[in-house]
Parts: structure tokens; C-alpha cells; sequence
């Protein structure tokens, strides 16, 4: 698989175009603002975008869902259990930066803990990681990358004072889901730069050996 990032929108977060090279099916993780960029970074590299998913539903991670869904008609999805999240999109993004926000969009689909998405010839497993919103989720290739949203970043953790968020909730997800995927496991969090699980079991201070993170 390739992957392409494009860091986006005025909280700087990271959109995911996830690509088969042999077949040129992609599929777009989070996109959070400027549609228009997105299309013409996957036409640009010859990909056909086939889903958009979301790793959670606050608004910066949703910005751009509606306008491409148009301009691609790929069908959007996330998890069932960040809708009450997704229905105030509006009111989170005037509330958290005095931003006026088009209306939240509505999901074609919803997504379960461990649904398969097929990419072309590879896939990606739906890990459900609940604790920064209610319906978290992960994106993991089965081999060598997973796409983590704002569940774990490098050297930190998502935050659990927003509505939903759940701080014990969200330390068993990291060590309980993504921890087993194995220590050479790149970490393509919802914001700053990628980090491995093997750096991040070793050193995080919030769930790291020798870390303060609560254990279970």
C-alpha cells in the first residue's frame, strides 16, 4: 500500500489517502478540509477513491467529507456510536473555535470492530478504540501501519475532556488494541508525525513502561 498525507484545516490534522498501487483503489481517512486538494492529489497519482472514513466525528476530521463525497461519490462511514458526536458538529466547531461549519454529513455506512475493507489487493481491519469520543476507531493494514486518529500521537495520547471521552477507557484501547499489533507497527495519528508502537510502548509517559497511565 501507499500512502499519502496531507496535513489540513485550522486545527493542522492529518488526511490519509490510502492506495493499492497495482489497482489504483484508494481510500481517504479523514478528511478534513479542502476536498478539492484531495481529488487532485489521488488524480494526480492515478487512484480512484472507493471510501471515506472517519476515525472519529469531530468536526476537524469531517470538513471536507461532504464536498468529496460529491465530487468522488465515495460512500462515508464511521462508527454508529459517534453519531450524538457527529449531530453537533456544528455547535463543537462553534463552541471549540467560533467557526461556522457547513452541516454535519450524513454516514452511507457505519463501521463495526473488526470489519475487513478491501483496498485493491490488501485491506484494512476496523479496530474499534474507544476513549477520545465514544466511537473511535482504528485503520490497520495487517502488516506494517496503523492509521490511529487521535487515539495515540507520538509521545502523547488524545484528550478525554471533550464530550465522550473517557481517559481509562481510552489507556485500555492503546494497550489492549494497538499494543499487540507489534512493536515495528508505524502510527499515523489524527495530528503531528508518525511514530511506531515499539517507540511508543517504551517511552510514552501515558502508557508507556514507566509511564503514569493507570493499569487494568
Amino acid at each position: 500500500m501507499v500512502i499519502e498525507v496531507l496535513t489540513l484545516g485550522a486545527l493542522q490534522t492529518n488526511c490519509y489517502l490510502v492506495a493499492d498501487e497495482a489497482t489504483g483503489e484508494a481510500v481517504v481517512i479523514d478528511p478534513a478540509d479542502d476536498a478539492p486538494a484531495i481529488a487532485r492529489v489521488a488524480q494526480a497519482r492515478g487512484w480512484a477513491i472507493r471510501r471515506i472514513l472517519a476515525t472519529h466525528a469531530h468536526f476537524d476530521h469531517l470538513l471536507g467529507v461532504e464536498e468529496l463525497r460529491q465530487i468522488t461519490g465515495a460512500p462515508f462511514a464511521l462508527h454508529r456510536a459517534d453519531l450524538g458526536i457527529l449531530r453537533f458538529m456544528q455547535q463543537g466547531a462553534l463552541l471549540f473555535l467560533d467557526m461556522h461549519v457547513p452541516p454535519p454529513p450524513r454516514p452511507d455506512s457505519f463501521l463495526e470492530d473488526g470489519d475487513v475493507i478491501a483496498l485493491g489487493r490488501g485491506q484494512l481491519q476496523v479496530l474499534f478504540t474507544p476513549g477520545h469520543s465514544p466511537g473511535s476507531v482504528s485503520f490497520y493494514d495487517g502488516n506494517k501501519a496503523v492509521f490511529a486518529g487521535d487515539c495515540l500521537f507520538a509521545g502523547s495520547i488524545g484528550r478525554t475532556d471533550l464530550t465522550g471521552g473517557d481517559y481509562d477507557r481510552l489507556i485500555r484501547s492503546i494497550r489492549e488494541r494497538l499494543f499487540p499489533l507489534g512493536d515495528d507497527v508505524v502510527v499515523y495519528p489524527g495530528h503531528g508525525p508518525p511514530t511506531t508502537i515499539g517507540r511508543e510502548r517504551r517511552t510514552n509517559p501515558f502508557v508507556g513502561e514507566g509511564g503514569f497511565g493507570l493499569d487494568f
